[in-house]
């Protein structure tokens, strides 16, 4: 597919600096650019590559300023803002090169009673168990097991290999990737009579909508009552969240995070890679907190943290500082505790 530099600003409601005949058909960082493809600078830092990028078009930052004294090849898209603009071109080409499927391909189970609507679409080898809900214009790819009485909201993506316990809810508009599993036993075990005994988990999880769970993700079942994963929440590969948390909207998990059973999380957190969070926790609102960061307390809202227990991040950088020159410091020390002695 190609499109020109017009129809792009006419899609993005950008306005066009250059040719407006200009071409794309495929897409570039803007320092790897070559004709024909389309990059985007939203970031300062990366202004340099603009005067030296082969690439055709380039989406630009409204907030960007150009050196009028240094010319440029691309023909510039200038948008409010170039990074959410990319996103939108992209999934407007990821859904021309991935059109919705329909219908129940063969072989699949589909239990007495479950209903597939026209326009959705069930791969090969799924298994939709009894009680199953499956919402307008979802698509669940091959080798997925859904339990029974799971409720699967309308436009999901589910891609191949997803497990989704029995009694779980996802909402509409919900991305989950290979491999993530929804509503495994969360881990309960009470020591008798000399042994680990299970505790049975008998709640479920609730995804409320627009999430997207990546690769290889596990939320578990609550023992009672419901996980909850609140609407907008965004969660990287490889997370793990225990039973009974609770969280609220638009949080996101990088790689590797793991939280605790019974954890309260408020709205718009921000989790980076290997984060773990202690259990029966509360956790405010709008809070950062960087990678390898360990959480065994409460947290209020709006802070900026690091370390491990979690410390505010500019404390935690000074610390860092002072950490490389421990060795240092010893030897100091030991000559100080030498020249004592002599004295």
């Amino acid at each position: 597919m190609e499109f020109t530099a017009q129809q792009i600003a006419a899609f993005l409601h950008g306005e066009v600096i250059g040719n407006p005949a200009a071409k794309v058909g495929d897409l570039a960082k803007i320092e790897e650019g070559q004709p024909g493809q389309l990059s985007f600078l939203s970031n300062p830092k990366y202004t340099e590559f603009l005067y030296t990028t082969h690439s055709s078009i380039v989406l630009i930052d409204a907030s960007i300023e150009l050196d009028e004294s240094r010319s440029y090849e691309p023909t510039l898209v200038r948008v409010a803002d170039a990074r959410a603009a990319m996103g939108l071109l992209l999934n407007m080409v990821e859904a021309a090169l991935n059109p919705k499927k329909s219908g129940v391909e063969q072989p699949s189970f589909v239990a007495d009673g479950v209903q597939v609507p026209a326009d959705a679409y069930v791969g090969a080898f799924v298994y939709l168990a009894k009680g199953v809900t499956v919402g307008e214009g979802s698509q669940i790819y091959p080798q997925c097991y859904i339990g029974e009485n799971v409720k699967i909201g309308k436009n999901c993506l589910i891609y191949a290999g997803v497990k989704i316990y029995r009694d779980c809810v996802i909402g509409d508009n919900c991305i989950l990737h290979s491999g993530c599993v929804i509503g495994a036993d969360g881990f309960g075990f009470a020591p008798v009579d000399g042994h680990l005994q299970k505790i049975s988990q008998i709640g479920n999880v609730i995804l409320e909508g627009d999430n997207e769970i990546g690769a290889n993700t596990c939320i578990d079942r609550a023992v009672m009552g419901h996980t909850v994963i609140g609407r907008g929440t965004k969660m990287d590969n490889m997370v793990q969240i225990g039973h009974n948390v609770v969280m609220g909207q638009n949080n996101i998990f990088c790689a590797q995070v793991g939280v605790a059973g019974t954890t309260k999380i408020g709205e718009w957190n921000t989790f980076a890679g290997q984060v773990g969070v202690a259990g029966q926790l509360s956790i405010g609102n709008q809070n950062v907190f960087g990678a390898q960061s360990g959480i065994p307390g409460n947290i209020k809202d709006g802070q900026t943290l690091m370390g491990t227990p979690v410390i505010q991040a500019k404390d935690w950088a000074r610390q860092a500082v002072y950490l490389k020159r421990l060795a240092d410091m010893q030897s100091d020390i030991r000559d100080i505790k030498k020249s004592l002695e002599k004295k």
